[in-house]
């Protein structure tokens, strides 16, 4: 269920706003949950040539995407929906272990018109950004 009895959200993160990550701000106070990871029926690109994630569902040749599950108030998902880059919108997406939460998605239609890179098998975002930036050094 993504969202709770008290009208809190339950809300996957797998990108820039991740611990570690330059957008965490976004999330402000949430409460940070647990990690987690999306059943295997996901692909991860970088999208704007790495500026964002852009994750979406298929229905072959998804992987397991990890991330962070937060509970956020209304107030608090309200402010990161209006601080997500253009074309993400939330949906409910499916957790291991059974588990639902909502997750910013993006159209898969863009990731294909641009040809954005699959990063799908490099082990997240946090994993594909830490490796840009061992590239540069």
């Amino acid at each position: 269920m993504s969202t709770t009895e008290s009208g809190t959200k339950r809300v996957f993160i797998c990108g820039s706003a991740l611990q570690g990550q330059p957008d965490h701000k976004n999330l402000q106070s949430a409460t940070f949950l647990k990690t987690a990871r999306t059943i295997e029926g996901y692909r991860l690109h970088a999208a704007e040539n790495g500026w964002h994630p852009a994750i979406y569902a298929v229905d072959t040749g998804g992987v397991s995407i990890p991330g962070e599950i937060y509970e956020m108030t209304q107030e608090q998902y309200e402010y990161l929906l209006n601080n997500e880059p253009p074309h993400m919108y939330p949906e409910t997406v499916d957790l291991e272990g059974g588990e639902q939460a909502i997750a910013m998605l993006y159209p898969q239609e863009l990731v294909e018109k641009y040809q954005w890179l699959d990063i799908s098998d490099l082990g997240g975002w946090a994993a594909y950004k830490k490796s840009e930036t061992s590239e540069i050094a």
